[in-house]
């Protein structure tokens, strides 16, 4: 895993927890690094577990909630840090459908050890979506996160259905967006 999630996920506890809180869970989790990660330096995802793992302890919060919480978080940083590829789209299925395909290959190019996941989508009309992520790493609330960000990002009205599906190598999760037809006001 990058450098950069795990950097970023101590600034989310910083931010909404304290740096007191960033510094216990650190020395709780017991990292090889010490809490030590630069942007393009590659980590086991291990230490992220860890980190999510002691946070979870210590605020009380389950770990499936906060991995949704920081994939949120995660998608508001990224429009700002990435924003020449955030930024030309208008929408949320503009993003999403070029995603694997497009902006993950600019991801390699600078990254080429990132363990990226998958993604796959199909267009089942213009106001629905089918999502499926696809990762070695069992990190589907995070993805679901980030889906949540996008959708407040562009300020679209759209409804998340999550299905885990069985996969003997890793997460598979169908996520179906339903964009809400807009109300007509006369």
């Amino acid at each position: 895993m990058k450098g950069i999630i795990f950097r970023e996920f101590i600034g989310m506890v910083e931010t909404r927890f304290s740096l007191e809180t960033a510094d216990a869970i650190i020395t709780a989790a017991q990292l090889q690094t010490n809490g030590a990660y630069t942007t393009v330096g590659t980590y086991p995802t291990q230490e992220m577990t860890a980190l999510v793992t002691q946070l979870s302890r210590i605020s009380g919060m389950p770990v499936t909630a906060l991995l949704n919480a920081f994939g949120n978080y995660l998608f508001q940083r990224f429009s700002v840090i990435h924003a020449a590829y955030v930024s030309p789209h208008t929408t949320v299925f503009d993003l999403l459908s070029l995603l694997d395909n497009h902006i993950h290959v600019e991801v390699r190019k600078l990254y080429s050890d990132a363990e990226l996941p998958s993604f796959t989508h199909e267009m089942r009309s213009p106001n629905c979506m089918i999502f499926i992520y696809r990762s070695k790493n069992m990190l589907a609330d995070f993805a679901e996160g980030m889906l949540q960000g996008c959708i407040a990002h562009f300020n679209e009205q759209i409804h998340i259905e999550r299905q885990d599906q069985a996969d003997t190598e890793g997460a598979h999760t169908r996520f179906t967006l339903t964009r809400q037809a807009h109300a007509i006001v006369s």
